[in-house]
C-alpha cells in the first residue's frame, strides 16, 4: 500500500479540532482527485468535545462547554492531550466494505494494545476496544471508532487513550454509554508511556493491517503540509 503517514503534532503541539478537520478535508478532496496519495495523520487534539450524527441533546457536556458538531457517525466523545488520534484519508478498494474497514481498525487497536499486554476487546453492541470487567474495575473503554466515508475515501479515524486524564469523561455520557467506564493505557499498565511512544507501533499496524483494503494511489502531488458517511464512535 502506498501511503503517507504525516504526524500533525504531539505534545506540545497539540493540533485545534477544527484546523485538523480543515485538514482532512482538504487531503480528502485531493485523494478522491487523484492529486494526493493515501494519507494517514498522526496527532495529540487540543482538548475539544466532538458530536457524531447520533448525539443526542441529553448527552453533552453537564456544564455546558461547548461541543464541535462534526460529520463522523456515532455519538459524543473527548480528544485531547495524552490520547492519541489516528485519521487514515485512504480510497477503499471495495467502497460497500466499510464493516471491514472499522474490523480493521480495531485490530490495530488491539495490536498495539497487546504490545502492552493489554488485552483488548471487541464488545458487541458496542462501538470501540474494551477491557472485560476484572480486578481493577468494570468494563471500560478504551479506544474510539468514529468514520466517515465520502466518495470511496475515508475520513475521521481512530482515538488511543494513552496517559490522557479521564476528568473530561466524567462530564458527559460519552458515546452514549452510560454503564461502563474508560481507562487508558497507563492506567492499566503502569508505564510511562505516551502518543508519541505508540505512534511508530500504530504506523506499522496500519500500513499491514490496511494495505488489502485500500487502492494503491500514485499521485505526483502528495506532500502533506501540517497547519498549526460515518459508522461508530
Amino acid at each position: 500500500m502506498s501511503v503517507q503517514f504525516t504526524e500533525l503534532g504531539f505534545e506540545p503541539n497539540f493540533i485545534d479540532y477544527v484546523s485538523a478537520w480543515d485538514q482532512q478535508r482538504a487531503i480528502h478532496a485531493s485523494v478522491v482527485a487523484g492529486t494526493a496519495t493515501n494519507t494517514v495523520l498522526l496527532l495529540e487534539h487540543a482538548a475539544v468535545y466532538t458530536a457524531g450524527k447520533r448525539t443526542e441533546d441529553h448527552e453533552r457536556p453537564f456544564d455546558g462547554t461547548p461541543v464541535v458538531n462534526v460529520d463522523r457517525g456515532g455519538k459524543l466523545t473527548w480528544h485531547g492531550p495524552g490520547q492519541l488520534v489516528m485519521y487514515p484519508i485512504v480510497h477503499l478498494a471495495d467502497v460497500r466494505g466499510i464493516r471491514a474497514y472499522v474490523h480493521a481498525l480495531e485490530d490495530i487497536i488491539i495490536e498495539v494494545l497487546a504490545h502492552f499486554g493489554v488485552d483488548g476487546l471487541r464488545v458487541e453492541g458496542r462501538a470501540g476496544i474494551w477491557l472485560l470487567a476484572d480486578a481493577k474495575g468494570p468494563d471500560r473503554k478504551i479506544a474510539a471508532i468514529g468514520i466517515r466515508v465520502h466518495e470511496g475515501v475515508t475520513m475521521h479515524g481512530i482515538a488511543i487513550n494513552v496517559n490522557n486524564s479521564l476528568a473530561p469523561y466524567a462530564q458527559i455520557i460519552a458515546c452514549g454509554i452510560q454503564d461502563a467506564g474508560t481507562t487508558t493505557l497507563q492506567a492499566e499498565t503502569g508505564l510511562a508511556v505516551t502518543p508519541k511512544d505508540i505512534a511508530p507501533l500504530v504506523q506499522a499496524a496500519t500500513a499491514r493491517i490496511l494495505a488489502p483494503l485500500v487502492t494503491d494511489i500514485q499521485a505526483e502531488s502528495s506532500t502533506v503540509t501540517p497547519n498549526a458517511e460515518g459508522v461508530l464512535s
